[in-house]
């Protein structure tokens, strides 16, 4: 089941529009450890408040936003007078342009959401666009007002709908230049060889589910180990060596890389003592997992 709406409106197409809702498409907090701040002596959760230099500690429910326009001079602006507010995009995506899929410098799009057909009337206009887009192999430009502010928006067709980016305006983004410059240095052949072969030995598919939070696990170790009372596992990092010669160190890349993976760490038995784990079977090893034990 879908979860909450972050928008409901209309898509619009010239004089054709639907009801649509509008899904996040990311989950920031998902499986994450987050804490709570504690007195240090007491171990209490303490509560923010908020303070005024004449009346002291004032409730939430007194707040009201202000503007400044001047140094300590503000105007304030109602919750009514901000929901008054209403421009075209506020319930309406209307497209207004198509570009080629790709042509948006990915530096540029910023949040991903899901816009999905509102009813079952709404899903006929919907498909229409959607599959004339699939077509074209086009992406919509479109304006929609989310969180207080009108964004520019990529609408992009997937297989069974649309995936809306917000894209950030050209002054939130910093030019390259700022920080990148041409590279003088000169490179031989010779390494760019070696350099390439490394990469095509490294080359994989994406897979984002085998990807895990590494340093999350080893902060619910750690959480773990306290709740149980025993010594905390602190996990840090391998030294790593000072690389003396460049073309040393890509001829010890390459031949890391040809060796057989490592045999398993041993396994901790019931009575505390170590005993080697049972080699895997050769007809049952994997070439991606012998490329991801090398490249740790």
């Amino acid at each position: 089941m879908a979860g909450r709406a972050y928008w409901s409106g209309y898509l619009k197409l010239s004089l054709v529009s639907c009801q649509v809702k509008l899904y996040s498409a990311t989950s920031a907090s998902a499986g994450k450890i987050s804490f709570n701040l504690l007195h240090k002596k007491t171990l209490n959760r303490v509560n923010q408040k908020y303070h005024d230099p004449e009346l002291g500690e004032i409730d939430r429910a007194d707040l009201v936003k202000g503007y400044q326009f001047e140094k300590d001079r503000y105007v304030v602006v109602t919750p009514e007078e901000l929901d008054a507010i209403e421009i075209e995009s506020s319930k309406t995506i209307d497209i207004e342009g198509f570009i080629d899929a790709g042509d948006i410098d990915r530096l540029y799009l910023d949040t991903p959401y899901y816009l999905a057909p509102e009813g079952p009337i709404a899903q006929e206009t919907y498909k229409v666009i959607l599959e004339a887009m699939k077509l074209a192999k086009k992406t919509a430009l479109a304006r929609v007002v989310l969180s207080g502010r009108e964004r520019l928006v990529a609408i992009e067709p997937q297989e069974h709908g649309f995936l809306v980016s917000t894209v950030r305006s050209a002054r939130e983004v910093k030019k390259s230049s700022e920080f990148l410059e041409p590279i003088k240095a000169k490179v031989s052949t010779d390494m760019l060889a070696m350099a390439k072969q490394i990469i095509q030995g490294k080359t994989m598919a994406f897979d984002p589910d085998a990807y895990e939070d590494r340093y999350e696990q080893a902060l619910l170790a750690l959480v773990q180990s306290k709740i149980s009372g025993g010594q905390p596992v602190i996990t840090k990092a391998p030294e790593r060596g000072n690389v003396i010669n460049l073309m040393d160190a890509l001829k010890a890349s390459l031949e890391k890389d040809r060796r057989p993976a490592a045999p398993s760490l041993a396994k901790v038995g019931k009575d505390g003592g170590k005993k080697p784990a049972a080699a895997a079977p050769k007809a049952a090893a994997k070439p991606a997992a012998r490329k991801k034990s090398a490249s740790k």
